[in-house]
């Protein structure tokens, strides 16, 4: 077979209706063979001539989508050198856009033979490794576009394609844990009941599980152990689905999720992948052109640097490696319509030498591309590096995984002394960390749990964690979590002792949603969802991970309060604000007596007394009233309008005794409405129309006092009219 030149451009196998153009980059190749496989497995290998930049190209007029394909590549091999070609490795496309299967973990996929890894292992590798696919690029996406929710009003809900649905009970079986069931109608709704505009998907790159986890029946379930950038996982498609149609059915789950105003945002592992250590497979780039994809060490290059904790780190300093992330969000984002990403260890791409550099050629490129650029970019901002907690240091483009925050408001809500002032600034929007470089509220992505951790519910039910089931001898896993059990270790029917733990939920979940910044709660957290105090499911395919949705029934209640505290953030946008808080006398913002300027926010001790330096400094600091003035917003709506809102009170009481608090004077507000009572769980709403209500909430007169009980938040919502 004789490929005609084709193109050096796009990089991977492109699909144009007639047949199949294949590029590949490797500067170091001395000869490359495109190897096409038959369904019955065998292998017609086609060598391409053409090279151009160092990029290996030819087109082939009969090749159509469903075609399966690896590359050989034949060049140097020394690893002391950093040179690892092999060509009895068969090697799958960087660029591959699906891949058929996972990884058979036999000897021939290692570069060596198994207690030799000096010597070299020329054993075929093909019929162990999966194949490259190419995909149908044509899909009829009707009048699908990004939805493009802004920052402040977005809500996150971080998932796992397969965990959310596996266990669904009205979602057809052969749907479940697929990319087509998380679109399910009934899933939709639980979205949409939520408020939740964005779900954050855990990885959906092609993944595969490492080979020590598989010899201990374990598998990689959460699926940061990425393969192929342009892939999606094939294990989330329909079964018996024909190879490649993961990628319509995954445009298909855009498209739903479209239609319902939400988006979809993919959690993207860049930083390394999963060849490993100079012990890892030879599956793919190690192959091709080992040096310029991996950083390695500079005085010996049989090693790889490994900011990550996972044996590799790729080379973002080469300018083909740049490119093909580059690549790869591109084409997320052109051609399968996802509108944002999550970068697991974001610092480890800002690693250009040793240092972190938030001014790195990567950030550079993304700041300058028109697609990526205006996509949701959200940095987990931190690696296990030197210096690489960057928690606030990233460019103005970016938002981050605020970490500060989930472990300001878990040490808080377990009764920690002194907490109260940074408490303070992560409740406002972590004006500490985003505002001095012009970043908004909206920069700081909000969190008390993610799926690395305790759930919700383990939060509050253990002190330790309880990883036996990963036969890890109980070394993995966070050891510091800012939990606590509330008085017993796990499981207990004691009565008191569950309705603190639903109170300690309730807290969390309404100090999430009414902070400013971006809220994002994980899956299954308003399900009351355990792992029975596992902190680090990563290898967990099983139910200890997935949703157990009979929880929706025993636990409708907390279910109904997230819905309804969603509700009320998306309804109040003082709770949602644009610009960060002033804390001085809004001019327009007149008090109930017409005269005096109010404050845009105002911080009030239990006294009802205005805090003062000392009160911040505080060693108890367990207790605060928060004034969230709806008069005092200072930004405009998208119509150039001003914002104005009702009032709120909130009363946060982190002590273990009932705290009376005295309401503000009544300048700040004659009459108030208990809309939010995490004591008792409830969630009461106003309606817009004046005098008019809802509910019948218990009302409280301005300055006078009322108990807050133990560990509880206190709403109260303004009844006058509002003012002009």
């Amino acid at each position: 077979m004789r490929p005609w030149p084709g193109s050096a451009y796009p990089l991977g196998a492109s699909y144009d209706g007639a047949g199949t153009n294949f590029a590949i980059f490797s500067e170091i190749a001395d000869r490359v063979e495109l190897c096409l496989f038959a369904e019955d497995g065998t292998e017609t290998r086609v060598e391409l001539r053409e090279v151009d930049g160092f990029v290996w190209h030819g087109y082939l007029p009969t090749v159509e989508p469903g075609q399966r394909y690896g590359y050989r590549i034949h060049g140097p091999y020394d690893p002391a050198e950093g040179l690892r070609c092999n060509a009895n490795k068969l090697l799958i496309d960087p660029y591959a856009k699906a891949l058929d299967g996972p990884v058979e973990w036999d000897e021939a996929v290692f570069g060596y033979p198994f207690g030799s890894p000096d010597e070299r292992s020329d054993t075929d590798s093909a019929p162990f490794v999966p194949k490259s696919v190419v995909v149908n690029p044509f899909f009829d996406w009707g009048s699908d576009r990004h939805p493009r929710i802004p920052y402040h009003e977005t809500v996150i809900y971080e998932a796992h394609v397969k965990g959310l649905t596996f266990q669904h009970p009205d979602i057809p079986e052969e749907l479940r844990g697929t990319y087509t069931g998380l679109a399910h109608p009934v899933m939709i709704e639980h979205l949409k009941n939520l408020g939740i505009t964005a779900v954050e998907l855990m990885p959906v790159h092609e993944f595969i599980t490492d080979h020590h986890l598989q010899e201990k029946g374990l598998t990689n379930y959460w699926g940061y152990n990425t393969i192929a950038f342009l892939a999606p996982h094939h294990a989330y498609s329909q079964a018996n689905s024909r190879a490649g149609s993961q990628v319509q059915e995954f445009k298909a789950m855009v498209r739903d999720l479209h239609n319902a105003g939400i988006e979809v945002i993919l959690d993207v592992v860049y930083n390394h992948t999963a060849e490993g250590n100079h012990m890892g497979p030879t599956l793919s780039m190690r192959g091709i052109d080992n040096a310029a994809y991996y950083r390695l060490v500079e005085d010996d290059q049989r090693y790889y640097m490994d900011y990550t904790g996972t044996g590799n780190s790729l080379n973002v300093r080469n300018p083909h490696t740049l490119q093909l992330i580059m690549d790869s969000l591109r084409y997320w984002v052109t051609e399968m319509h996802v509108d944002g990403f999550r970068f697991d260890l974001a610092s480890t791409l800002a690693r250009e030498f040793y240092d972190v550099d938030r001014l790195s050629v990567f950030f550079d490129l993304v700041q300058q591309d028109p697609v990526i650029s205006q996509a949701k970019l959200i940095a987990e901002p931190w690696d296990v590096g030197p210096g690489g907690y960057q928690v606030g240091n990233f460019p103005p483009l970016w938002t981050e995984w605020n970490g500060k925050y989930r472990d300001t408001v878990r040490d808080f809500w377990r009764g920690e002394p002194g907490t109260l002032g940074e408490f303070a600034s992560r409740l406002t929007g972590s004006s500490d960390l985003y505002k001095a470089d012009g970043r908004r509220p909206y920069a700081s992505i909000n969190f008390v749990t993610a799926h690395d951790g305790f759930t919700l519910n383990d939060l509050v039910s253990y002190n330790e964690k309880h990883n036996e089931a990963n036969g890890e001898g109980g070394n993995d896993g966070e050891s510091h979590n800012r939990s606590w059990n509330c008085g017993v270790e796990g499981p207990t029917d004691d009565a008191a002792v569950l309705d603190l733990r639903a109170r300690q939920q309730r807290n969390f979940i309404t100090t999430l949603f009414l902070s400013q910044g971006v809220p994002m709660l994980l899956h299954g957290d308003e399900l009351g969802r355990t792992q029975s105090g596992n902190n680090n499911v990563y290898a967990q395919d099983s139910e200890i991970a997935w949703m157990d949705w009979s929880l929706s029934t025993k636990n409708a209640g907390l279910v109904g309060f997230t819905a309804g505290v969603s509700a009320l953030r998306a309804g109040h946008p003082v709770f949602r604000r644009r610009r960060f808080f002033a804390g001085k006398p809004i001019g327009r913002s007149r008090g109930t007596d017409g005269r005096t300027a109010l404050p845009d926010i105002a911080w009030f001790t239990p006294a009802g007394e205005e805090m003062t330096e000392h009160d911040w400094d505080s060693g108890f600091g367990k207790c605060v009233t928060v004034f969230l003035n709806g008069q005092g917003i200072t930004e405009a709506d998208t119509r150039g309008e001003r914002v104005t809102d009702d009032s709120f009170l909130l009363c946060l009481n982190a002590h273990y005794e009932d705290i009376e608090v005295t309401l503000p004077p009544p300048e700040y507000g004659t009459g108030w409405a208990i809309v939010v009572d995490t004591a008792v769980g409830e969630v009461l709403t106003l309606t817009t129309v004046p005098g008019v209500v809802a509910a019948d909430p218990p009302r409280v007169a301005g300055g006078a006092k009322r108990p807050v009980p133990a560990r509880s938040v206190v709403v109260l919502q303004r009844t006058e009219s509002s003012q002009s």
